[in-house]
């Protein structure tokens, strides 16, 4: 046998290009799913007479679930042998899409897409888990690069996706054609998976898992609720303050116990810190571009839903070929030269949205975005490779765990800050009702003026995630030191 051989858990030889490839296809629609229902919801609305709040819960509560599990990932990754995981995940998602397919009412719907979003929280962190170690730290940036591909690509496919299907065909077609594929990859993973991740049989913590269900699922509701409810709602900051002491009460145990259900300890490292921290941030200033600048397309400028999604599309095609670009670029002079370009590219590109008008050319909005993709693609995959390599092989698992757990947490923490500010700045820029009567005319252009005012500050405050990033960026080390703990061949 070679030494460039590559053998799973038991010494068995398996072709790790093939099985990449399952992971890759799988990983790609789950990942789609996540913004795939965008702009069916009016559709959707229509067809089962709900209002937008209820329809929301389609994407909320997707993301509430995938954000409970991916703590929980850590330990089943270390528990079961990865080839069982991963169909194990992939079948749940597939039954959860054949239940959204066969969907009667929207409370199946709804269950569908909860069941759907525990199979995403699995197979998500598992992806990252087994690329970490079927490849040697040298080459990581690379593999991690070709799961940036799917991870950043196909989030941005989904609404141009959606609404092409919404126009032309039924909504229940978006999980039809999901279907015959994820059956494909269960049929592929089935011959082609290996059990390529040691395992150390942890027993389970029923409490710890508790509070990690209670902790994150109270909070990520928590900032949810704040576009809808505001931050001082009594619903808002109940579920806040349960969320941060059920946490509090999850990481005493897990540093006070000697086999933690999830390792914080891995914040010991301080370059897996930083980068957690920078990936965060990065999340931040992404999503707040990806929820605001759509609603400035549909809301200001009247184009549909599609349209928007369309306009968006060339910064995730710009993202795609980049991410393993910049994975290559990463194995050969680290993290923080690319992060530092990175953000800057990021931050110079979000600049320009403060300034929108009803009048701004369509083109430049394009290109900006385009160019803001272009940053995010130098930052994101580096950034978390270098925080991994950081870490031992047998904390991977739960730095995965804990820097995606991280990257919900941020994303919401972005979402609900930018939304309120949204709002808050346009109803206090509204002129009153009584110019309504008097002055009509004056009183569209001046609410106009109030709308624009509210994006205007939205993307300000996108700009200040960028420049708290740009920051952070020159506390990477130039170049890691790759953590000795044994490699997978």
């Amino acid at each position: 046998m070679s030494k460039s051989q590559t053998v799973d858990i038991y010494g068995k030889p398996y072709n790790r290009s093939l099985l990449v490839m399952v992971l890759l296809i799988g990983t790609f629609c789950t990942v789609l799913n996540q913004t795939l229902l965008t702009t069916a919801f009016p559709t959707l609305m229509k067809a089962f007479n709900i209002s937008a709040s209820s329809v929301q819960w389609l994407t909320t509560g997707f993301l509430l679930v995938n954000g409970i599990m991916i703590p929980i990932s850590a330990f089943l990754i270390n528990r079961f042998e990865s080839k069982k995981l991963y169909l194990g995940a992939m079948s749940i998602f597939l039954a959860g899409t054949i239940i959204c397919f066969f969907a009667p009412s929207f409370v199946i719907l709804l269950t569908g897409r909860l069941v759907q979003a525990a199979g995403v929280g699995i197979s998500m962190p598992l992806l990252q888990n087994i690329m970490l170690s079927i490849f040697p730290p040298e080459k990581r940036g690379s593999a991690m690069g070709m799961s940036g591909i799917v991870i950043g690509l196909a989030p941005a496919l989904g609404p141009t996706l959606s609404g092409f299907i919404i126009d032309n065909y039924q909504w229940r077609d978006l999980f039809g054609m999901v279907i015959p594929i994820v059956v494909l990859v269960l049929i592929l993973a089935f011959f082609l998976m290996k059990s390529v991740i040691q395992l150390t049989h942890p027993t389970i913590d029923v409490l710890s898992a508790l509070l990690s269900t209670i902790g994150f699922g109270s909070l990520l509701y928590g900032f949810s609720s704040v576009g809808d409810d505001g931050w001082g709602s009594a619903k808002v900051l109940g579920f806040l303050f349960v969320g941060v002491v059920v946490i509090i009460a999850f990481a005493w145990r897990q540093l006070h116990s000697e086999h933690p259900f999830l390792e914080l300890r891995v914040f010991k490292s301080p370059t897996f810190t930083i980068a957690a921290i920078l990936s965060g941030v990065v999340n931040m200033a992404m999503v707040g571009a990806e929820l605001v600048l759509p609603l400035y397309i549909q809301n200001i400028r009247g184009e549909s839903a599609f349209h928007s999604g369309l306009m968006l599309l060339p910064g995730a095609l710009v993202m795609a070929p980049m991410m393993p670009i910049t994975g290559a670029i990463f194995d050969k002079y680290g993290a923080k030269r690319l992060a530092i370009s990175g953000m800057f590219i990021l931050t110079a590109a979000t600049l320009p949205f403060a300034f929108l008008t009803a009048e701004t050319p369509i083109a430049m909005i394009v290109i900006l975005y385009a160019i803001r993709m272009f940053g995010i693609s130098m930052v994101m995959m580096p950034v978390t490779t270098s925080g991994m390599n950081a870490l031992p092989m047998n904390l991977i698992s739960h730095g995965t765990a804990v820097n995606n757990t991280f990257r919900q947490i941020a994303s919401s923490i972005g979402t609900a800050i930018l939304i309120s500010i949204l709002t808050n700045v346009t109803k206090g820029n509204l002129p009153s009702n009584g110019l309504l009567k008097a002055l009509p005319l004056q009183y569209k252009h001046q609410a106009l003026n109030a709308t624009l005012s509210g994006y205007h500050a939205a993307f300000y405050t996108a700009v200040a995630f960028g420049l708290v990033g740009f920051a952070i960026t020159f506390f990477l080390k130039k170049k890691e030191v790759l953590v000795k703990g044994g490699v997978a061949k």
